[in-house]
């Protein structure tokens, strides 16, 4: 049975040029190097320039995009773009994008989804494809984090970081089994009442600020673990493939620990992982389009193979999908 599929042709990412180790924060917390890396196994991540705004990394990232698959921003048809750190509370940062890559025509939007933002972009961009709506989807994560950030909580401020990755599906023609390229599943999930775990405490409606991050650190790892690994579960079985099938898995990346604990859970070897965490800390909804870029530049994700993400934030709100290049 031919099926339309929703086949990635390309990927791009930007980071900013300014480069902080964790030695930038033990010399303003009473923090180490060790207890950063071990904790978290960040050894630096990119914080924005004065001035630099969300939509300057998404931007920047969509541009790499195209270059990558050789097409303009006028063969797009539609932008979703994941953020929690919008540049403004309207318009849409992904009508800044459209403006600025020449898309003329066709539709941008925001969607937020914190950390699993990527993952639920994804969702939504496979639907709009498969449903006849959009020909070809740029799927974006972009985030600022470093503008929510509680500089004197020495547990959540050395964990984040700044970047933007890019992600361009095409609808093709597939077969309708688990041997087509395109996203093959997806699983989404939410559950409000874990709201109190992972937070910004502002928003227009309540405060009229902007507010800084709050987490309680070992409960958001409780539920990574499972979570991610019943989702990871999930989405293979959706697909009806097994994890000895998958050739690549690119995490949500916040937390190395989390990262090894859910692979284990899930019999997926070390070398099958994708791990930019220590480069790049926790970039939220930019992760994983983040990692996959530079998975797909390094030859670590290659056409064929069976690629794994998922992902969990604030919410809590989590998923996973399943992609073949």
């Amino acid at each position: 049975m031919t099926v339309i599929r929703a086949v990635p042709i390309g990927t791009g990412h930007y980071l900013p040029e300014r480069v902080v180790e964790n030695a930038w924060f033990t010399e303003r917390l009473e923090t180490t190097d060790e207890w950063i890396r071990t904790r978290s196994g960040i050894e630096r991540r990119h914080f924005a320039a004065e001035g630099q705004k969300t939509s300057d990394l998404a931007i920047e990232a969509a541009r790499a995009a195209l270059a990558d698959t050789g097409l303009q921003g006028s063969d797009i048809d539609a932008i979703v773009l994941a953020t929690a750190t919008p540049d403004q509370t309207f318009p849409s940062t992904a009508t800044r994008v459209q403006h600025a890559i020449g898309m003329t025509s066709g539709y941008a939007f925001d969607l937020q989804a914190v950390c699993a933002g990527f993952i639920f972009a994804l969702a939504n961009a496979n639907a709009l494809i498969v449903s006849g709506q959009a020909r070809r989807v740029m799927v974006i994560g972009a985030e600022t984090f470093s503008r929510i950030l509680d500089w004197e909580d020495r547990a959540t401020c050395v964990l984040f970081g700044d970047g933007a990755g890019a992600l361009i599906l095409e609808a093709r023609e597939g077969e309708g089994t688990s041997t087509d390229q395109g996203i093959l599943s997806t699983d989404l999930h939410s559950d409000g009442q874990f709201n109190d775990l992972l937070y910004v405490d502002g928003g227009v409606s309540s405060t009229g600020t902007v507010g800084v991050l709050k987490m309680q650190g070992r409960e958001v790892f409780k539920h990574a673990v499972s979570k991610l690994t019943a989702a990871g579960h999930a989405a293979m079985e959706k697909a009806g493939v097994t994890s000895d099938e998958v050739s690549a898995v690119v995490p949500h990346q916040a937390n190395l620990r989390i990262i090894k604990a859910v692979a284990q859970k899930m019999n997926l070897t070390d070398d099958r992982i994708v791990i930019t965490v220590q480069d790049h800390g926790n970039t939220s909804a930019a992760s994983i389009p983040l990692a996959m870029s530079v998975a797909r530049t390094s030859g670590r994700v290659k056409a064929g193979d069976l690629v794994l993400m998922e992902a969990i934030g604030g919410g809590l709100a989590w998923g996973a999908a399943l992609m073949r290049w």
